[in-house]
């Protein structure tokens, strides 16, 4: 029987250039690891005591992973903005229209960074 391969050498390789800042904001909020068996980048969210986690996602795509990532941590820095404030429940779209330009500016300008550095 042959060994189905289901993330290629490369993809791994990008994925696992992907910056700190996004596993160490997320992973309060769910579960990553890396599948020996060639699998890809797990995602599990939600978990719910014995029924097991609510969302699992495989990733064989180091793009569509940091696309992810940074969704997830652009929502975790969008929320400890607003936490507290009148803005407090306003969706990620409508904070990210009143963000001034200047922080605008900065989470576009990691996005690229972070691109640059997982080399995708």
């Amino acid at each position: 029987m042959n060994k189905q391969i289901y993330i290629t050498e490369e993809e791994r390789e990008n994925a696992k250039r992907l910056p700190m800042p996004f596993w160490k904001s997320i992973r309060k909020m769910m579960c990553w690891w890396w599948t020996p068996e060639g699998f890809g980048f797990v995602k599990l969210q939600n978990y719910m005591l014995n029924e097991g986690f609510d969302s699992v996602t495989t990733y064989t795509d180091s793009r569509d992973m940091l696309e992810d990532l940074w969704q997830e941590w652009l929502i975790t820095q969008l929320f400890a903005l607003s936490k507290g404030t009148p803005m407090e429940d306003f969706t990620q779209e409508e904070l990210l229209k009143i963000l001034p330009k200047k922080k605008q500016k900065e989470f576009a300008y990691k996005k690229i960074c972070f691109m640059n550095k997982a080399a995708i």
